[in-house]
This record gives structure tokens, sequence and C-alpha cells, in this order.
């Protein structure tokens, strides 16, 4: 008798456990980020991401949380960031067209495709900081950035 008791515990035990597991929550998550409608296809788009504040601008990419290059195909690109914890992120887009990692400029304004996350058009009056580019990430999203030419 003291063996079934002791076997049907265990069971109740292994079953809780077992079900606590099916219902908790990942600890992390994947963003998906998009860029559509490049100017062309050449190169790479270098996706860099961010998680402090302060950290754009980094016209030298020395501050970045994470980063990834992707092809281009049919003019536009995707990516997967995995492993991500919840928290407050800020994407940065590079259309690498000679693919050196760095961001070309003209006089001023860089000369190949830039891009951040919750911008449609940059300049003097809009200039991109983690405050303004950031978003809260609350698990498994797909975003979509538009890259700017000048």
């Amino acid at each position: 008798m003291k063996q079934i008791i002791l076997t049907i515990t265990l069971l109740s035990a292994q079953l809780m456990l077992f079900s606590f597991s099916l219902t908790k929550e990942p600890t992390t998550h994947t963003l998906t980020v998009k860029v559509l409608d490049l100017r062309n296809s050449n190169g790479v788009v270098q996706f860099t991401l961010y998680n402090k504040d302060g950290s754009i601008p980094d016209e030298n990419f020395e501050s970045y949380y994470r980063q990834l290059n992707s092809k281009i195909n049919n003019e536009s690109s995707i990516i997967r960031f995995y492993n991500l914890p919840l928290g407050k992120y800020a994407i940065n887009i590079l259309h690498d067209e000679n693919k050196n990692g760095l961001i070309e400029k003209g006089w001023i304004f860089p000369i190949e495709g830039i891009g951040f996350s919750n911008f449609n058009s940059i300049g003097f009056s809009n200039r991109p900081s983690f405050k303004k580019a950031s978003f809260n990430f609350k698990g498994n999203t797909t975003k979509t950035v538009k890259v700017i030419y000048m």
C-alpha cells in the first residue's frame, strides 16, 4: 500500500512539473526585420540592433547590441534576431552597397541608404536618437524599416 501511495505521489509531482513547463512563457523571442524598396540589389543590408539609451547616433557602430548582414533579393532583405529578451530596442539599417561596413558620406549626408525604426525621413530637424527610434519589444514581432537615400 505504501508503495502504491509513493508511486501515485511521484506521478502527481511529475504531472504538475510537466503541466508547468507547458504553460511557462518563453524567456526569449524573435524579432524579424524587413527592408523593402531598396534602390538596387548591390551589396548587403546591415541590420544593427540597439538596446540602450544614448547608443544612437553610432556612426562607427561601436555601441550596438547585435549586428547581422543579409543578402539582397529583388531590392529587399530580411533578417531574424533570435533569442532576444523582452525590452526596449531600436533598429538601424545600412544598405551597404560596397560591403565595407561603414556609412559612406558625401559632403554631409550618407550616400548609401540608411534607416531607423520609427523613421520615415531623416534631416537636420529629424535626427535619429535611441529615444525616437526605440520601441517596446513584447514578444515575437516583425518590423519593417524604411531605407532612406539622401
